[in-house]
């Protein structure tokens, strides 16, 4: 039969059986439901798409309805963006990312533009997905589940960078916040820089036996809506007061917006970042004679 179909070489017989086992294998998949929560490669493992580069490994990604009950959570029901970012164990970043890429999304659904749906679905269906159970309305309470990705993780600050000799004696106590004022008498410690300070201070309340886990996760709760609408009126505050300070002037093609500008305020020493022109270029001092170029302050 595969002499027949002009397949005479052994090699390519047996690459037609391959893709013939690989095509049955993926119309079975499709008609049991299609399981979402693995990529399809062709390798033994699930998270490997190419089969000659073990090094390589495919991190999950968020699956439509994650998303979507993402974007109902917060925009629908009003939830802070640290609480739902710890219910399931995506990072807040993520959250407000793919906040406003629904609101982009069902705003071209009400213009009447088409969403590249089959090309989605094609390229979700390739890439293990990270499913989550979502309530309905008679059973609110979300399933625990496997966290997506880690949500304290924070950068590698820039003065933690160089190596530093501080002598200390043994029979002191050195805690993270004697390290951080170590590197700078600015810089904060990790579970201070953490976007979820909150959740912290909640489980150490827990772990010192101050107060029980649902006292703790209660005011975990009521301080992180807080803090989010804290966030949320100091954001409006300020975009009121930008745009009290532009006039804007609207024509049939555009809207033309001025606002004043002190020409002296340049700063110290006349370099000043939010200076008027210095988005097209300062000039640089290095090669300027007479100008002090060797550290003058220790970090």
């Amino acid at each position: 039969m595969l002499r027949e179909r002009g397949l005479r070489t052994l090699g390519r017989q047996d690459m037609k059986r391959f893709l013939d086992r690989l095509d049955s294998r993926w119309r079975e998949r499709q008609s049991n439901g299609g399981d979402r929560s693995s990529g399809f490669y062709l390798g033994p493992h699930t998270d490997q798409p190419f089969p000659l580069n073990p090094q390589f490994r495919s991190q999950p990604v968020l699956s439509e309805p994650a998303r979507e009950w993402i974007w109902r959570r917060v925009v629908q029901k009003g939830e802070a963006l640290k609480i739902v970012s710890a219910d399931m164990g995506v990072d807040i970043r993520r959250v407000a990312a793919v906040v406003r890429l629904k609101e982009v999304e069902k705003r071209w659904l009400q213009n009447g533009k088409k969403l590249a749906t089959p090309y989605s679905e094609a390229i979700m269906s390739m890439l293990p997905q990270t499913q989550y159970f979502i309530p309905n309305n008679k059973d609110p309470q979300t399933a625990p589940h496997e966290p997506h990705e880690p949500i304290n993780e924070i950068h590698t600050h820039g003065h933690t960078l160089q190596q530093l000799f501080w002598p200390v004696a043994e029979s002191r106590a050195f805690t993270r916040e004697d390290a951080a004022s170590a590197f700078s008498p600015i810089m904060l410690t990790p579970e201070r820089r953490s976007p979820h300070t909150e959740l912290i201070d909640a489980e150490k309340a827990v772990i010192s036996n101050e107060m029980s886990r649902a006292e703790a996760m209660d005011m975990w709760r009521q301080r992180a809506e807080k803090n989010q609408a804290d966030l949320n009126r100091r954001m409006e505050e300020k975009l009121k007061t930008d745009r009290a300070c532009v006039t804007s002037v609207h024509t049939d093609r555009f809207e033309f917006r001025f606002k004043d500008f002190d020409s002296e305020n340049v700063g110290k020493l006349g370099r000043k970042r939010d200076a008027i022109g210095h988005k097209y270029g300062v000039p640089n001092y290095d090669r300027k004679r007479g100008a002090v170029k060797i550290p003058t302050s220790v970090p």
